[in-house]
């Protein structure tokens, strides 16, 4: 039994550094690298950010696919991956602070007038605006899972009055959470703010259409950290055009990277940043990922599995 490390992408970390992480939790596992992957039948589980098309054809033997991350959507949607292959994700504590530390800082450069300040800089102009106070400001954040509860928490402990919606009920000190579909357009009215870190999923996929951008409050922000296809783009620029949302900071898009013509690059109102706002795995999430080997291993349940049927 063998487990392979193919990160299916660049500029992120090594595959050989994921490889050493994980051997120092399980050591004297067989852990693999695409560059030197051996005999391919003995490799029984597959630790990937991306998962290539050509890997469920030639892993016969392939009983799991780890993500190292979150979003799973890829994974589970493969059209060549067979149904008895089981996927897990990782639920890090590392990404999901900065992945908060991500939104708060967009949030407070706005609040602080930061770019106002560096075009006057830039001009050799002298013109102070009043800052907005954070607990007269309101900030929606969209999926109270592993890592919207985590942006929940930095956001009401910075002093903002936050509210938290997810699909079923959630409780978190400090934070009004609200559910279901119903509840989201009248929130999206009141919020200064709306934070996306939602999975994509069928209920999901272009949720911030054409109707839902337009009930946003004008000159709100949309900060989406979740994933790409959360956002009809063509309805966003839009969107933008006409104020409803009034800006949107994008971490991620539909598809990546984001196409040379796609019209979001060059609006005034964007902020694109190349899937950063997550980076760091850190050591939980390499002890999960031997564990998670060791367990299909012994037949034991599997830490963080995701139901192929859901998405999640």
């Amino acid at each position: 039994m063998a487990l392979l490390i193919d990160i299916g992408h660049g500029g992120w970390i090594p595959a050989e550094d994921v490889r050493a992480r994980v051997l120092a939790h399980a050591p004297g596992a067989d852990v693999r690298v695409r560059t030197d992957p051996g005999a391919l039948e003995q490799i029984t589980m597959l630790a990937v950010s991306r998962l290539d098309a050509d890997w469920p054809g030639k892993l016969a033997n392939l009983k799991l696919v780890q993500k190292l991350g979150a979003g799973v959507e890829t994974i589970v949607a493969h059209p060549a991956l067979p149904p008895h292959v089981r996927v897990a994700r990782l639920k890090p504590v590392a990404p999901a602070r900065e992945i908060a530390e991500y939104v708060l800082a967009h949030i407070l450069s706005a609040q602080r007038h930061l770019p106002h300040y560096r075009a006057e800089q830039a001009a050799r102009r002298w013109s102070p605006v009043e800052p907005r106070l954070a607990a007269e400001t309101e900030v929606a954040v969209l999926g109270l899972g592993h890592i919207g509860a985590c942006a929940a928490q930095v956001l009401r402990d910075a002093g903002f009055r936050v509210t938290g919606w997810a699909r079923s009920p959630k409780r978190i000190d400090g934070v009004a959470c609200r559910h279901g579909a119903e509840a989201l357009p009248e929130l999206l009215e009141m919020a200064d703010y709306i934070c996306a870190i939602l999975p994509s999923t069928v209920a999901t996929r272009e949720l911030f259409g054409a109707d839902l951008l337009a009930r946003m409050k004008p000159g709100s922000t949309l900060l989406n950290a979740g994933r790409g296809d959360l956002i009809d783009q063509a309805a966003l620029v839009a969107a933008l055009d006409a104020g409803r949302p009034g800006a949107a900071v994008l971490d991620v898009t539909a598809p990546e990277p984001l196409p040379q013509d796609s019209p979001l690059w060059t609006h005034p109102a964007v902020t694109i940043t190349p899937h950063v706002s997550g980076w760091h795995l850190g050591e939980d999430a390499f002890a999960d990922v031997a564990e998670n080997y060791l367990r299909l291993q012994s037949g034991a349940p599997l830490l963080h599995e995701v139901d192929r049927v859901r998405g999640y």
